[in-house]
C-alpha cells in the first residue's frame, strides 16, 4: 500500500462487511489463530484471512459471517446454528487484540482501545429451523442475516442460475416472515445472493424506515454477470439508506480467470457512487 493509502485508513478506518474465513475452520480445521500463506491455490478457498493478517491489514472492524450449510435436514440446523455462534465468539474472545461486539457504542469502544471490532452474521436464513428460533439466538449477537446463499432454500430463491430447481422463484412465506422478524429485532436484512424476485420481496415486506444492504457483491453496470446487483436494485438499496459493500471475487469484477487488479474494485464502487451516493458504498471482500 502507498504511505497516501495508509494514511488515509488510519484517518477514516474501514469495515468488511462480510468474512468468511471460518467456513474453512468448521470444515477442514482451518486455524484462524495461525498466520498462513497464500497455500497452494493462491488464496482461493483455502488460506483465507487469518487473524494476524487481519490486524496486519488495519481494517477497523469486520462482519464474521456464519454460512449455513445447504444440506442439513431441518429440525438440526437452529442447534447447529447456535453451536456454531458459540464457537466462533470464543474464538474470537480467546485471542488478543480482538472483541466481539453488539452495538455501536460496543465497536467505538473497543476501536478506541486499539481492538479489531468483530460483528457476527448469518449467511443463508435457512440456518434456523422456524422463524421463531430468533429468540433463541442471544440477544444482540447477530446483526445481520444474509437470506439466501448460493443454493434455494425454505427461505426462497438464490440468484445462481445452479443454484436449484425453482428458478424465478422469489421469497417463500418463512421467507418473507423471516424479514419481518429480523426487522423487529433490528436485525440487518442482508439481500445479497437472492434472486431478482426475492429482491423485490424483501422489500415489499421490509420496514421502510430501516436499511437493507447488500453485503458483498459486482454491478452489472462493469460487469454483466447473474452474481451482480443491477441499477435499479442499487437505487433501491441507497432509497432505504443502505450500503453496497464491494466484493473482492476476480470472477464478479471483471470475464476474465486471471489475476484482477485491485483496480477493478474500484470500477464497481465508482458506478454505485456515480449511480447514487459515495454514502452507499463500502467493502464486502467475501
Amino acid at each position: 500500500m502507498s504511505r497516501e493509502a495508509r494514511e488515509i485508513l488510519a484517518a477514516s478506518g474501514a469495515v468488511e462487511l462480510h468474512l468468511e474465513s471460518f467456513i474453512w475452520t468448521r470444515v477442514l480445521g482451518y486455524d484462524l489463530a495461525t498466520r498462513h500463506g497464500r497455500g497452494p491455490l493462491g488464496a482461493r478457498l483455502m488460506c483465507q484471512l487469518d487473524m494476524p493478517r487481519l490486524l496486519d491489514s488495519g481494517l477497523t472492524s469486520s462482519v464474521w459471517s456464519i454460512a449455513t450449510n445447504p444440506l442439513r435436514p431441518r429440525g438440526r440446523r437452529t442447534a447447529a446454528l447456535l453451536e456454531n455462534i458459540r464457537r466462533l465468539v470464543t474464538l474470537i474472545e480467546d485471542q488478543d487484540g480482538f472483541a466481539v461486539v453488539r452495538d455501536g457504542d460496543e465497536h467505538d469502544r473497543a476501536v478506541e482501545n486499539g481492538l479489531h471490532a468483530c460483528w457476527l452474521a448469518i449467511q443463508g436464513g435457512n440456518a434456523l429451523d422456524r422463524v421463531e428460533d430468533l429468540d433463541l439466538v442471544p440477544e444482540d449477537l447477530v446483526r445481520r442475516i444474509t437470506l439466501v446463499h448460493m443454493s434455494d432454500s425454505h427461505v426462497g430463491g438464490s440468484s445462481n442460475p445452479l443454484g436449484g430447481l425453482g428458478r424465478g422463484r422469489g421469497l417463500t412465506g418463512f421467507g418473507r416472515d423471516l424479514v419481518r422478524a429480523m426487522d423487529e429485532r433490528g436485525i440487518l436484512v442482508d439481500l445479497a445472493h437472492v434472486s431478482p424476485e426475492g429482491f423485490r420481496d424483501a422489500l415489499e415486506v421490509h420496514d421502510p424506515s430501516r436499511p437493507v444492504i447488500v453485503s458483498h457483491t459486482g454491478v452489472r453496470g462493469v460487469h454483466d454477470l447473474w452474481r451482480n446487483l443491477s441499477d435499479d436494485q442499487i437505487r433501491a438499496v441507497a432509497d432505504t439508506g443502505g450500503v453496497i459493500g464491494i466484493i473482492a471475487h476476480a470472477y464478479a469484477l471483471r470475464p476474465a480467470w486471471r489475476r484482477v487488479p485491485v483496480s477493478a474494485m474500484v470500477d464497481h464502487m465508482e458506478h454505485v457512487i456515480r449511480l447514487v451516493d459515495d454514502e452507499h458504498v463500502t467493502l464486502g471482500y467475501d
